[in-house]
């Protein structure tokens, strides 16, 4: 998208093998959306759960996709392909086919390195052109790693953000049963990763002290059932809301007591971006990778140890202690930092990365 906004000198196309941009299409009207997801064919009605069956339906999709890959580069022959991690599509067209097109890797969301997937990455990372990630601290994994030549390794800040679309997002009227409420917001996805369970505790710990203060928590997930168990067992269904996914999630953030990330590990976080693109106060876990960068080891907001309650506890007393003028610092601070993450920042680099 930044490629295709900022420069007429590329002509982008999308591959959507296995409905991951479905949702998006809207949004992709400036690109070409070339689309081999098999939905199409045989549409998919349900969400498929359980391990075993998602997998079987992933390598199904994979199966008959790189044929359809395959010939698209033969007849297409880009100068580049970007591919997002190296899943087994990407490694068997790098081991086993011949191209003349530069394939550029992007890591977001680094997975565990087994001795297998880092055998087969460091057997394809000589057909790699360069390796693009979201942070330094994922650029020192990949280096002490020693699966690619160090020169092929570049910072490219990611996610991205629009700016101009959260500045009018967040001035929207907020819901009338919070508008008047003293909250503190969470929002990610209810899985093992953001750790709710965590802020759970935290949450009844501190409002013992604070009779007015809310939870809210935004998102959906395959924990929702036990998360709701759990604020029932420490009967805190007064004080905290699950929300569910939220179309606009900005007026809530810019109307925040603070906002409040437990997660055990990020790279480096889309909602820590948008947060600090909104202004307000933000507590994270000092998780793997991103928190940190993203508020400046604290000069943008305010770290705790992962996964430690005592550490989140005193971190929140901090904050709660801290002058107006420190807490307004460390909001410039971070809305300063989010301005990396804009489109015309990252085609900027990414221009320069492949023309060079």
């Amino acid at each position: 998208m930044s490629l295709k906004r900022y420069s007429s000198q590329y002509d982008v196309s999308l591959v959507n093998l296995f409905g991951e941009w479905e949702n998006y299409k809207l949004e992709l009207v400036e690109v070409n959306f070339i689309n081999f997801f098999l939905g199409k064919y045989f549409p998919i009605k349900k969400k498929i759960s359980g391990f075993f069956k998602s997998r079987v339906l992933y390598f199904l999709l994979g199966a008959i996709s790189i044929s359809e890959l395959y010939l698209l580069l033969k007849r297409k022959k880009p100068d580049y392909i970007i591919i997002h991690l190296l899943t087994y599509i990407p490694l068997i067209l790098l081991i086993f086919c011949k191209f003349e097109t530069k394939f550029v890797l992007r890591i977001s969301g680094f997975p565990k390195l087994s001795f297998i997937r880092k055998y087969l990455w460091k057997f394809a990372s000589k057909k790699i052109d360069k390796v693009f990630c979201p942070t330094e601290e994922t650029i020192e994994i990949l280096k002490l790693e020693k699966i690619f030549d160090s020169k092929k390794i570049f910072f490219l800040e990611d996610p991205i953000i629009q700016i101009s679309k959260i500045n009018k997002k967040k001035n929207d009227v907020l819901d009338k049963e919070y508008s008047k409420k003293k909250y503190i917001l969470a929002i990610g996805r209810l899985s093992k990763q953001k750790n709710f369970s965590l802020l759970l505790k935290f949450f009844k710990d501190i409002s013992n002290s604070d009779s007015n203060l809310h939870l809210l928590i935004a998102g959906e997930g395959e924990l929702r059932l036990s998360i709701e168990n759990l604020i029932y067992k420490e009967s805190l269904q007064e004080k905290v809301k699950l929300l569910g996914f939220k179309d606009n999630i900005f007026t809530y953030l810019k109307n925040c007591h603070c906002f409040i990330s437990t997660s055990l590990w990020e790279d480096p976080g889309f909602v820590l971006v948008e947060a600090a693109a909104t202004n307000i106060t933000i507590i994270s876990s000092d998780c793997s990778s991103g928190p940190k960068e993203i508020l400046s080891n604290g000069r943008g907001g305010f770290l705790f140890q992962n996964n430690n309650l005592e550490s989140l506890k005193k971190v929140y007393k901090e904050f709660i202690l801290l002058d107006k003028k420190s807490i307004f610092l460390k909001k410039i601070n971070v809305k300063k930092k989010s301005k990396n993450y804009t489109f015309f920042n990252h085609y900027k680099k990414l221009n320069d990365y492949l023309s060079s």
